[in-house]
């Protein structure tokens, strides 16, 4: 029996609730402040029709991820497959389509951020291309309210 086809589509801001509780169900995503509604809609009127979703038959959200560049470089965010559609190749698609959007935009080299401790996410990235550059990435919240959080957790969340 096949499995039900899913549709790849541009993210859209009216995506956000379906796409923040996919994010949230997702082990090893990092959250933050910068993923509120206005920010993600920020983002997604910044970078138009990069971001992609996977919705099935039905019209459930069950992928998504964040894409966008800086005219430069370009980045993925929070790639997201729900449990129960993974080992189908869901997200090599996501990434795939995402991938393909940023060199129809002229951007060379994509970047991605993956926690150290996160094996899964890491092994999935180096399967489908990606390895470690020489820099380390460094951060300085902005917001006072920012830095206090990230003080009171001990990194730069």
């Amino acid at each position: 029996m096949n499995a039900p086809a899913i549709e790849l589509r541009p993210m859209l801001a009216a995506d956000y609730a379906a796409v923040f509780a996919l994010w949230s169900r997702t082990e090893g995503m990092g959250l933050g402040e910068s993923d509120t509604e206005a920010a993600i809609a920020t983002f997604l009127a910044r970078n138009p029709g990069l971001s992609t979703v996977a919705v099935d038959a039905a019209g459930a959200l069950v992928g998504a991820v964040l894409c966008g560049h800086d005219g430069r470089r370009g980045y993925l965010h929070h790639l997201a497959v729900d449990g129960a559609c993974r080992g189908r190749g869901l997200g090599r698609r996501l990434v795939e389509a995402c991938l393909a959007a940023l060199e129809r935009e002229g951007i060379a080299k994509c970047n991605i951020f993956v926690y150290r401790e996160h094996a899964a996410g890491i092994g999935f990235w180096r399967h489908h291309g990606f390895g470690e550059v020489a820099w380390l990435t460094m951060q300085r919240p902005l917001s006072a309210a920012v830095r206090a959080s990230a003080t009171a957790c001990g990194t730069s969340c």
